[in-house]
């Protein structure tokens, strides 16, 4: 398969008894350059959550279960595995993945516990992180999409 580079656009629910409440969602873009081109992105797809009614969707600014359902859709999407449930990254699925589960976890500690109400996130970077992580756990059995990286881009700084 080959690398489709793309952007997670993250935008926190909103609303209050004079607003329309909106739920929290979990984009997918077209990676844009530039403050000013992303107000334009091209949205490829939205990750929802399977049991959102149920158990609230995704969240991210602290530690939970929204965040861990966060992490689990932006992961199997990134690594392409297809959905949390089929790849074994799902809280509400079993059986789950030990080293998925634990990869999904760290996620939320490295990334998504940290991030306010609307964040960017490009793939690259889940994958360059990924793989970090799977090799200093001496994981050598890697998933495809982390067997060979897209190339850095080139930054001439002089």
């Amino acid at each position: 398969m080959a690398y489709e580079d793309r952007t997670y656009h993250g935008i926190q629910g909103a609303g209050s008894d004079e607003e329309e409440w909106q739920p929290t969602r979990l984009l997918v873009e077209k990676p844009e350059s530039g403050p000013t081109e992303r107000r334009n992105a091209t949205v490829l797809r939205e990750l929802k959550a399977k049991d959102e009614d149920e158990l609230g969707g995704y969240g991210w600014g602290y530690n939970g279960g929204g965040t861990s359902r966060a992490a689990a859709a932006i992961l199997a999407d990134a690594l392409d595995l297809g959905t949390p449930e089929k790849a074994g990254l799902s809280m509400s699925e079993w059986p789950q993945d030990d080293t998925l589960a634990a990869l999904r976890e760290d996620f939320c500690v490295d990334f998504l516990g940290q991030f306010a109400d609307e964040w960017r996130l490009g793939r690259a970077a889940v994958l360059r992180w990924a793989r970090g992580w799977y090799l200093q756990r001496g994981i050598t059995e890697l998933p495809e999409a982390l067997r060979k990286l897209p190339p850095l881009l080139n930054l001439d700084l002089d």
